[in-house]
């Protein structure tokens, strides 16, 4: 049986191995491939088992390969692979959930605590010498914020905006949740359920841990973003598409917004003339909430336990049942 991974470097840039899925036949693992419907198709060949992370799998793509029989998504979300077409094919589609939930609300909670702090510029100052050459003991250059007390609206309250709920609490801040089906057994005296308009009017920092569809794109928006405090801070470590780009730039240099901290783009790798890059108080990351060690490692041992299901006649984490 053949195997073929379409771009392993970002699962595994030489830090982990792929003998999990070498037990399973001969396994070719393309570091990148170009996004070209053509070179995709001839890469595939006659693979019956193809992995992708990013590499787009359309209709045209599958019906060209007829011999595939299983794709693996290196990945939680699987919007790159048509699942229809897959299904009308035959081709069963799986995908890795909840590995990345502890490490994405973690970063979340580094972003927000870098916006308080500026422990970055802060460091970068120092070393340029205005802490040796200062009148004091000590100085800051931007506003300090203290998290107690305050409230973090989180909009998507799934696996990751729960966990990120649970280390908010530990620095005392009240959470507002929205989510398209609430769990009342979730609230408690510093957590509750609330529409939109009440989070965005009432929340002192809001961080987006929704999907990306039909109704959640663009959500930070103009009109969105004048329902919101004045000062607020922004996280976004969900999708890049969930905000509009100019409307939150303009946003943060008019200071409706103080600060923002992005792990997403609406285009990734992010483009050249993307505002963001631009705006005052902006700090971006290149999409690496996911991807500590310990995360990518559960993402490959479940990649091989989708896969090994699979051939058992059992599969698991099924996307297009």
């Amino acid at each position: 049986m053949k195997i073929v991974v379409l771009d392993g470097h970002t699962l595994n840039p030489g830090d982990l191995n792929w003998e999990g899925l070498k037990q399973y036949g001969e396994l070719i693992v393309h570091q990148r491939t170009v996004y070209n419907s053509d070179i995709i198709i001839k890469t595939i060949g006659d693979a019956e088992i193809v992995f992708t992370n990013k590499t787009p799998l359309t209709k045209e793509i599958l019906e060209k390969v007829p011999s595939v029989k299983y794709i693996g998504v290196l990945a939680t979300g699987y919007n790159v692979v048509d699942t229809m077409a897959a299904k009308n094919l035959g081709i069963v589609v799986t995908n890795v959930p909840v590995y990345s939930t502890i490490a994405v609300a973690q970063l979340t909670m580094a972003l927000i605590l870098e916006m308080c702090h500026h422990v970055g510029d802060h460091n970068i100052e120092v070393k340029k010498g205005a802490w040796t050459n200062s009148l004091d003991f000590c100085f800051w250059n931007t506003p300090l914020i203290e998290l107690e007390g305050k409230t973090l609206g989180i909009i998507g309250f799934g696996r990751i905006g729960q966990a990120t709920a649970k280390l908010a609490q530990a620095f005392g801040l009240n959470i507002l949740a929205l989510a398209n089906t609430p769990k009342p057994e979730l609230e408690n005296e510093t957590c509750r359920y609330t529409a939109l308009d009440n989070l965005l009017a009432n929340s002192d920092i809001i961080s987006l841990h929704c999907p990306l569809t039909e109704s959640t794109s663009g959500i930070i928006n103009k009109n969105n973003i004048n329902k919101m405090k004045d000062g607020v801070l922004l996280v976004n470590t969900s999708r890049g598409g969930l905000i509009v780009d100019q409307d939150l730039a303009d946003a943060i240099n008019s200071r409706k917004i103080a600060y923002a901290a992005i792990d997403v783009a609406s285009v990734e790798p992010i483009n050249a003339d993307n505002p963001l890059l631009k705006a005052d108080n902006c700090i971006i990351t290149p999409h690496i909430a996911w991807a500590p060690l310990e995360s990518r490692t559960r993402l490959m041992n479940t990649t091989v336990e989708n896969l090994g299901a699979f051939l058992k006649g059992k599969p698991q984490n099924v996307v297009n049942p």
